[in-house]
Order: C-alpha cells, then structure tokens, then sequence
C-alpha cells in the first residue's frame, strides 16, 4: 500500500524462531531479523508475578502469537512492549530502540490495538480517524485506511451505530493510521462471531503480507494456527511452549488424540497403567466424564481399547478422535484449557 511502511515491502522470513538461552540477562544486539527482542521480562504486582522471566523475539515480516488462558500475563507482556506499563526487570528492543531513551521515536513506529477501546459514540468513523491521525507527525490517508479495515459503507456513520466486529476493526485503523511498522494486537477478536473475526484476520494478513511484523495476545487456537508465524504458549507468567504451531503440536508426538466416555461407569473404571500398556498409547488424562489418549497408530489403540472394555465388561459410549491441536498440548501441558481463567 502507498505510504505504509512495510506494506509491500519484502516477504516473511522463514518460521523458526531464533534461538537464544531464555533468562541470558543483558540483551545487547537483537538478532538482526528481529523487530522486537524481549528479554528476562518480570512484571510484579506486590506479592503476585504476573510476568515471570519471559523471553522471545518477533521476527521482521512475521506474527508472533501469544497464546494462554486469561490471567496468564498476555496483556501484561504486550503492555510492557508498547511502553504502557514499566517492567520490574529485563530488556525491550523495539526496532533497535528502547524504552526510557526513544519513547517518542517508538511512539511514531508502533501501532496498538488495546484489548478495550472507548470511542466517543457521536464521531463518525472518518472523524475518528482523523482525531487519532492528528497525535502523529505522518499519518496514511484516511480513506486508505477505511478501505483497508472494510468500513467503506460506514465512513460518515457514528460509532455507536457500529457492531462489535466494526469498532474492532475502527481500533485496528487506528493502529494502522501511523504507518506502522510493528503492529500490538491484543485480543483483538475477542466476543466477535465467526465472520467479524475472519475480517480482522484479514486485516492482520494484509499488513504482514506486506512486511509489517505483528505481536498478537489470543486464546483461540484457530487464530494462532491461521495468523502466527511463530507462537509462545504462557501459563502463569511463564512460556511454556515455543515454536511453530507445527512444531509445538507435534510436540506432543501423537498422531491423534482419542476420547471417550463409558456407559454408567466412572472414568476410573479402566486404570490410567492398563491404557498406558495398549501399543501406541504415548499419554493419558481424565477430562471430566471422559478419558483422553494421545496415541499412534490410531486404529490398533482403537482396536485393544475396545478388547480392554469389553474383557471388563463395559460399554464404550462417545469415542471420537481428532489430529492434535494447541488446546491438547496446552491441556497436556498445564491439565487446562485455553479458556479456562
């Protein structure tokens, strides 16, 4: 796009994620292809670490995802990188700069999306923009970043005439109105319904398609596959898992995950150590009424479960099986779902 920095310039690089010791103290030089470096990050709010020791890098031209269940320290963590909050200990490298000592530079290369944005309910969209355009030396034209965020048909409507998807869209303009070319999203499909967040994946596409690099807060596993090109798994201030989404799911080493429940008998009726001993049978955990195996060769698993059962005398009621995803490593990993608070 004509004026936006890293719109249209240069492609994504490859998706491994720069390796690094996490918790390696000074940061020094960030890895060249690195348009933010964070290191050792700790946020503390009195006795409570809501960001302990994290450690990444968004690459140039790609989307770093970070994923976790609400309270995990996503918005803390992004919130230290857009210069909003103070970290208690570690570095931040924005596009070579940091805070304390370039605000103003970073201020004028950064765009950010906040989880909430209050807009004034009788601007109309285009006036929006123009307000949040005038707090910049050089902003995009306004009726480009209408166009890119789809609001054409609403251009002159006030914003409290707009859908939840729409003012999602307006907030991302507004990050958008300064040429960016680091891009904060956090949560930023959060309440929309399938379509509304599907426009904002586009928008997101776009700008990182074009060269722009994107640091994006979820908790919904088919955005983080659809729109990172690298992704940290956080739980409790920590990462817990890196990588691709490719890589972190086969992390898991399964070829699929096989759930099931039994007719009027407890999860317990089948010991946790007879499943472990059927060939193929890598893991095992209780999930409510239900047992869950993460397996390899799914039709043999499939084939002694049901000897298993019925050598018990019991009957097999909702089997189903999936491929992994990122909500079974995340449940693997800290025996809860993404969305669990």
């Amino acid at each position: 796009m004509p004026g936006f920095r890293g719109w249209g310039q240069g492609d994504a690089m490859s998706t491994t994620m720069t390796d690094f010791e996490p918790g390696a103290g000074a940061l020094g030089d960030p890895p060249a292809d690195a348009a933010v470096s964070a290191r050792g990050l700790v946020k503390r709010y009195g006795d409570l670490t809501a960001v302990d020791g994290i450690d990444f890098d968004v690459r140039r031209g790609t989307c770093l995802g970070v994923l976790g269940p609400n309270g995990a320290g996503k918005t803390t963590t992004i919130e230290m990188l857009e210069g909003i909050k103070r970290a208690d200990d570690g570095e931040i490298v924005v596009l070579g700069m940091r805070w304390g000592k370039d605000d103003r530079a970073i201020q004028e290369r950064i765009g950010v999306q906040l989880q909430e944005t209050e807009f004034q309910d009788k601007l109309s969209v285009h006036e929006t923009l123009r307000l949040f355009a005038s707090f910049f030396e050089n902003s995009a034209p306004l009726d480009e970043i209408i166009e890119i965020i789809g609001l054409e048909e609403k251009r002159t409507a006030f914003v409290k005439t707009l859908s939840g998807g729409q003012k999602q869209r307006l907030s991302i303009g507004c990050a958008l109105l300064n040429n960016p070319d680091v891009l904060f999203l956090d949560e930023p499909t959060t309440g929309l319904d399938p379509q509304a967040r599907r426009r904002v994946w586009d928008v997101v596409e776009t700008f990182k398609a074009g060269g722009g690099s994107v640091l994006l807060t979820t908790h919904y596993m088919e955005e983080a596959e659809r729109l990172a090109d690298d992704l940290i798994i956080v739980d409790h201030g920590k990462v817990i898992a890196r990588g691709s989404p490719a890589s972190i799911i086969a992390s898991l080493g399964a070829e699929s995950v096989v759930q099931f429940s039994m007719v009027d008998a407890a999860v317990d009726a089948i010991e946790e150590a007879h499943l472990l001993a059927l060939e193929g049978v890598n893991a095992v955990r209780v999930e409510g009424s239900s047992m869950v195996l993460s397996v390899t060769g799914t039709q043999g698993v499939i084939s002694g479960l049901f000897a298993l059962v019925d050598e018990r005398g019991l009957d097999l009621e909702d089997l189903r099986t999936h491929r992994p995803t990122l909500e079974d490593v995340f449940v693997a990993l800290t025996g809860k779902h993404l969305r669990d608070g």
